[in-house]
């Protein structure tokens, strides 16, 4: 009778006892084990002095972009990810760091290389992916409209989309089609003055907010893939929350339905006739991703080995034992490795000789490597590696949606196997005879029609 009374004097007006509303205990004054992933730890991972190959503008940068991510991200991000909510109040902050679009040239766009988008994109990742995985659906679309839309539309969005005042989306992938991207079921029917567009997309990041919206749907007179610019707020066009993640949770993706659509003649991408004209966009992305992985891997490191000195068992610091040194030193070796790989693919992209094959292999074995040294950091922290307040669990789980995107694993192998190789081995060998001849066909198209990007 005595429980039962207390426990009405501890509920509240709405139905729900007071503990429940309670904040969360911090774990760094609750349970002083380690300094908690929101006092980011310094950036250790450098170990073959990468820095020294990078220009002084792009060593300014890349501490820049770590300044930020450390100070205005670190300490939210785990509450923000729990919620599975994005953090709009950094956007103003981040729009400062003037590297929204990356590589995009145009009216207050950055125009940075590969190389320097690279760096500055790996310094996000390494604090937090989710924020990487905005910035980048953001400035994806920020480029299709650089390199396919007309001088009208570049005057018109890129200075408020690179200014962070107005928030792109890219939307590609379909219920029906993930990695076969190139078979896609939205279509475009001519009208006067305009377009209608109806279909689905899924998966597709900043969905649920953007203002601009790049759709690729299909031109139900040429049969060809088109381009077009879809304003947020347009009649017949709803995007809902994909909910339940267990990776990149801030991020807000989402399915779009398009229902009788108007996109009038002045937001058709006049550049984007066809699905090879993706691989303008999607050579740079998947170079991106590659590095987005590193730079979770390099996180992980830095937080591992502060966790590993303070963290005391055995009366001895946990970086005292043998196997976890073993375990630091083969994460410290796959980071190198990575980033090396990872330069050497920027490089190549500059000059001009990067193939399908090049960022397809680079982007699979990166992060194949990267997964594997988030799993090994996560056996590190041992219980508090399944909490996000120590970044490594948060980082373990954010690694799986970017191991998959952008091409998964396997079809980025393929795409690799069929250029060194000279064959393609994309459909089952069950097919019939006819589909044979239609891949036949099929296969002088661009070695990039199987990739898309969620």
């Amino acid at each position: 009778m005595t429980l039962h009374s207390n426990f009405q004097d501890e509920t509240e007006k709405n139905g729900k006892p007071s503990y429940f509303n309670s904040p969360p205990l911090d774990v760094s004054v609750a349970f002083p084990q380690a300094t908690p992933a929101s006092v980011f730890p310094p950036s250790v991972s450098d170990y073959y002095k990468f820095d020294d190959l990078l220009s002084p503008e792009e060593q300014t940068l890349r501490k820049k972009v770590r300044a930020f991510m450390e100070k205005e991200v670190a300490p939210i991000m785990a509450e923000y990810w729990e919620k599975a909510e994005f953090p709009f109040e950094i956007v103003p902050k981040l729009a400062h760091l003037g590297i929204a679009g990356y590589t995009t040239k145009g009216p207050g766009c950055p125009g940075l290389s590969v190389t320097t988008s690279a760096i500055a994109n790996a310094e996000v990742a390494r604090v937090d992916a989710s924020v990487s995985t905005f910035l980048l659906v953001h400035s994806v679309g920020m480029l299709t409209i650089a390199l396919c839309g007309s001088e009208e539309q570049r005057q018109k969005y890129l200075l408020p989309l690179a200014q962070l005042k107005a928030i792109a989306c890219w939307a590609l992938t379909e219920p029906d089609y993930g990695s076969d991207a190139s078979h896609v079921n939205t279509t475009a029917r001519k009208v006067d003055g305009g377009w209608i567009l109806d279909g689905q997309k899924r998966w597709i990041g900043n969905s649920t907010f953007a203002d601009v919206l790049v759709i690729f749907a299909r031109n139900t007179t040429t049969n060809q893939i088109n381009g077009y610019i879809v304003k947020k707020d347009s009649p017949g066009l709803a995007s809902t929350k994909i909910a339940n993640k267990i990776g990149v949770r801030m991020v807000q993706n989402g399915d779009i339905l398009l229902k009788n659509v108007f996109v009038p003649d002045e937001d058709r991408l006049p550049g984007l006739n066809s699905f090879l004209d993706t691989s303008k966009v999607l050579d740079v992305s998947r170079v991106m991703v590659a590095w987005q992985s590193i730079g979770i891997s390099m996180g992980v490191y830095d937080m591992c080995l502060r966790y590993l000195k303070e963290r005391k068992q055995f009366g001895a610091p946990l970086a005292a034992f043998r196997i976890n040194q073993q375990k630091l030193a083969q994460m410290l070796g796959n980071i190198q490795a990575m980033t090396l790989v990872g330069w050497r693919l920027c490089k190549l992209y500059d000059k001009g000789t990067m193939t399908a094959g090049h960022a397809s292999l680079g982007k699979s074995w990166i992060t194949l490597r990267a997964r594997e040294t988030v799993a090994l950091g996560r056996e590190l922290l041992g219980g508090n590696g399944i909490l996000a307040d120590f970044l490594v669990a948060k980082a373990f789980c954010d690694l799986e949606p970017i191991y998959t995107y952008e091409g998964t694993y396997d079809i980025n192998s393929l795409v690799t196997g069929r250029e060194i190789t000279g064959i393609a081995s994309f459909k089952a060998s069950t097919t019939s005879k006819r589909s044979r001849l239609k891949w036949k066909w099929d296969e002088s198209r661009s070695l990039e029609m199987i990739l898309g990007l969620t």
